[in-house]
């Protein structure tokens, strides 16, 4: 995948990462805006969109967690990949920037190779779901995905905003309804990382998406768990041409 036109708005008040970031990055054919606050990064999205933003979680006057929650929530961005920068030790970072809704992690001190590669693999898992079929809608149990915008609507008319890695972990299911998907599986799909069990990973990865889709009930009734197996989509899947 060319970097050439992909922009990315970084976040970070540490002014020698966000100088080395700047300058390796561009090098790479991206675009790149730095700030080094909340508020700069509040404006620098609302005047222009980004491909892919990265939040350091310690910020001066707000921390990265409150800009995930927001970006989240955000009427034209809420779908961007999301990158945070974390204390390497702090595994509490991670786990919370996942739960709200980063793609992905990567604890300080890190390499800018290993950042750029993290890049490049999220924005290539965006623009695989941009070229699926034109207006292809996946339709289970009370809802509809659509496939391209990564929408997903209830009967009642709710809109629930997806992460990357939420839109991921629910297409594998939609993929393989009925079906048992072991840890190994989803894990990839959702991208666990080191220093965090994979099986923390994935019960995490599940239960933001089964608060997605309301299946709250215990036990829950949609994203089955099949004890010593993984996990089941309990639903069938119809695939339509519009909504």
């Amino acid at each position: 995948m060319s970097s050439v036109n992909k922009s990315i708005l970084l976040v970070d008040d540490d002014q020698e990462i966000r100088e080395l970031l700047d300058t390796y990055l561009t090098r790479a054919g991206f675009q790149v805006r730095t700030t080094p606050d909340g508020a700069g990064f509040r404006q620098a999205l609302n005047d222009a969109p980004s491909d892919l933003v990265i939040l350091d979680v310690m910020l001066p006057d707000e921390d990265g967690f409150s800009l995930c929650r927001w970006i989240r929530q955000h009427p034209r961005q809420a779908q961007v990949p999301i990158i945070m920068l974390t204390a390497s030790s702090d595994e509490a970072d991670r786990v919370i920037g996942l739960e709200l809704g980063a793609d992905d992690y990567l604890g300080k001190p890190f390499s800018p190779r290993e950042l750029q590669a993290r890049i490049k693999a999220l924005l290539r898992r965006a623009q695989f779901g941009q070229e699926r079929s034109g207006s292809e809608v996946l339709a289970f149990d009370d809802w509809r995905l659509d496939m391209v915008s990564h929408r997903l609507f209830h009967i009642d008319g709710e809109e629930v905003i997806l992460s990357g890695a939420d839109f991921a972990l629910l297409k594998l299911f939609l993929d393989h309804p009925q079906e048992i998907l072991d840890r190994d599986t989803i894990g990839n799909a959702t991208r666990g990382r080191d220093l965090m069990p994979l099986d923390r990973i994935v019960d995490m990865a599940v239960s933001r998406l089964r608060q997605r889709l309301r299946d709250t009930e215990k036990p829950p009734r949609l994203i089955r768990t099949v004890r010593g197996s993984g996990y089941q989509l309990a639903a069938n899947v119809v695939a339509s041409n519009g909504h």
